[in-house]
């Protein structure tokens, strides 16, 4: 699935999370609905199927799939009472999974649907406007900013401002800067002052890379930064509109990132990471969220790396 680069280098098309759920899981949620599981199948299911194509898509569907996984999946069980020193509007329209600490932050469900795992943490300050998802583990730090239509994966850290982006689990972008219209893989990090452009001053549509054709392709008026597994960028690094970055890179300069950099870049210059700091960092990075790197990831990113 090269066309669906560089988030299917290292997983399943099936593990690729739209909205609240992987598509896997959506499949799985949806066989044990006792109103579907007497006749679901491709001609009976109740709306319309989309094919994911190409990687911006997937922040793309995220609105519709965050209002659809919504009404799945919070229909299997009770949640949590709503804090007495948030504001929540439109409270119809929020669960929250009990073991989630939510202080002095803002809600608005009334433009979507938001839904808040067990185990996070909304810091003081934050706000949030619908459709959104928050993920087991996760964490949004003091004044964090979030415009939906955002879903942000299993143990993450977020802060500053997000707006119609998909985080993958374990990734962060703990401090300010911009992330809109984007994906991001897992165990990535965005330094301080990280941002990305999502729209060209002329108002034109952005042409994003498409592996699989080997050209860039017209992705819309909207595109911001998508970026595979495992890679990082320096504090204050400035995303081009349309950038698609592959795995295991580490992005830094003092210029605005080429539309497309390829997997195990060290730097802007074309130099490739070398494979004992590949292995040594991610290492380390896994260690601070409790983690480790399994024998099966090496092997895997070491095919990467030598076909790259």
């Amino acid at each position: 699935m090269n066309s669906l680069y560089p988030f299917t280098l290292t997983r399943s098309v099936l593990d690729i999370p739209v909205g609240m759920l992987t598509l896997r899981e959506k499949w799985e949620r949806r066989g044990k609905d006792p109103k579907l599981q007497s006749d679901l199948s491709l001609n009976t299911i109740p709306f319309t199927l989309k094919t994911l194509e190409y990687p911006w898509q997937i922040w793309q569907f995220n609105d519709e799939e965050l209002r659809r996984d919504f009404d799945l999946i919070s229909g299997f069980g009770g949640g949590a009472s709503l804090s007495s020193d948030s504001t929540f509007i439109s409270p119809e329209n929020i669960f929250i999974e009990e073991g989630a600490v939510i202080r002095h932050a803002i809600l608005n469900a009334s433009t979507g649907p938001i839904y808040i795992s067990k185990n996070t943490e909304i810091m003081e300050g934050t706000c949030i406007r619908g459709p959104f998802f928050l993920g087991e583990g996760s964490v949004l730090k003091m004044g964090t900013r979030i415009y939906g239509a955002t879903s942000i994966g299993k143990y993450c850290v977020i802060g500053g401002e997000v707006k119609n982006s998909v985080f993958f689990d374990y990734s962060n972008k703990s401090h300010d800067g911009y992330i809109g219209d984007s994906v991001i893989g897992s165990w990535c990090n965005l330094g301080a002052g990280t941002s990305n452009s999502n729209l060209k001053n002329t108002a034109s549509p952005v042409k994003v890379w498409d592996q699989a054709g080997g050209e860039f392709v017209e992705a819309g008026t909207k595109c911001g930064l998508l970026m595979g597994d495992y890679s990082r960028s320096a504090i204050n690094s400035s995303i081009n509109t349309g950038t698609v970055t592959g795995i295991c890179c580490h992005v830094f300069g003092s210029v605005f990132t080429p539309k497309h950099i390829p997997s195990f870049s060290w730097g802007l210059e074309g130099e490739k990471y070398e494979w004992n700091k590949v292995v040594h960092d991610i290492s380390n990075w896994k260690k601070m969220k409790n983690r480790t790197l399994t024998e099966m990831e090496i092997q895997n990113l070491r095919t990467i790396f030598e076909n790259t």
